[in-house]
């Protein structure tokens, strides 16, 4: 095949190589000799330049010519647009051997050798006294979730279970219901209002994560904060749903 001169600065080619089985687009100078495409290709498919063999396949897939002018232009050859250029892999690497991740040595510090160092986020948050090594945020933190927890505890003292109520949650139009769990629970902190609803408005049915709370039907129940609930006489009302 005759070696032609291209005037386009750059060309647009997929790489493909025999050590891995995917392909990478990439836009090269055609002003580049051979010898420094392959360190460039280096970086894309892991093999080293000195153990490479270079194959040009047009955009149908079809074999052109091999590069094998060290110190030729990249633009020398009949490389264009859409071209393919497949590398062999001549260092005795395996195929897929650059893909599995589980073979890369990882980088590990032990927490004794970690907190001596002062070049680290732990010891840039302690020196400038940020986040947890914040006493006096920490310390007012701990004393506001306190005091959400009191009041928290003195409005759930107030809904008896068993009692009917109507929950107000923003965006949300009222839902009626029966109180059917007050307390503490698992899935998060704070005092929670276990609420089955009239009508299957809700998102469970009494239990979260796989811990029983109430019963009630799938959808029928829910938990909500203390401050949206009241509890007074609020009859069934008829939501509309069976109808078609």
């Amino acid at each position: 095949m005759e070696v032609t001169g291209l005037s386009a600065p750059t060309v647009n080619v997929f790489i493909s190589s025999s050590l891995n089985s995917f392909r990478s687009q990439k836009r090269y100078s055609r002003s580049l000799t051979v010898a420094e495409f392959k360190c460039k290709l280096q970086l894309v498919v892991g093999s080293p330049a000195s153990c490479m063999e270079l194959e040009l396949y047009g955009p149908d897939d079809k074999f052109y010519c091999k590069l094998d002018q060290d110190d030729a232009l990249l633009g020398s050859y009949p490389v264009d647009d859409g071209c393919r250029i497949h590398v062999i892999d001549h260092s005795g690497a395996r195929l897929g051997e650059y893909e599995d991740i589980s073979k890369v040595e990882k980088y590990e510090i032990s927490q004794e050798a970690y907190e001596q160092r002062q070049d680290s986020i732990r010891s840039f948050l302690k020196r400038n006294k940020l986040g947890r090594f914040n006493e006096e945020e920490r310390a007012q933190q701990e004393a506001e979730n306190s005091q959400r927890l009191i009041e928290e505890e003195a409005q759930a003292s107030t809904i008896p279970v068993g009692s009917r109520c109507e929950v107000r949650t923003p965006g949300q139009p009222p839902r009626r219901g029966t109180v059917m769990y007050v307390g503490l629970t698992d899935f998060k902190p704070g005092y929670w209002i276990g609420i089955r609803y009239d009508e299957p408005l809700g998102k469970n049915d009494g239990s979260v994560n796989g811990k029983r709370y109430f019963e009630c039907q799938a959808k029928y129940g829910a938990f909500v904060k203390p401050s949206v609930v009241t509890v007074g006489d609020f009859p069934e009302e008829d939501y509309g749903l069976d109808e078609m």
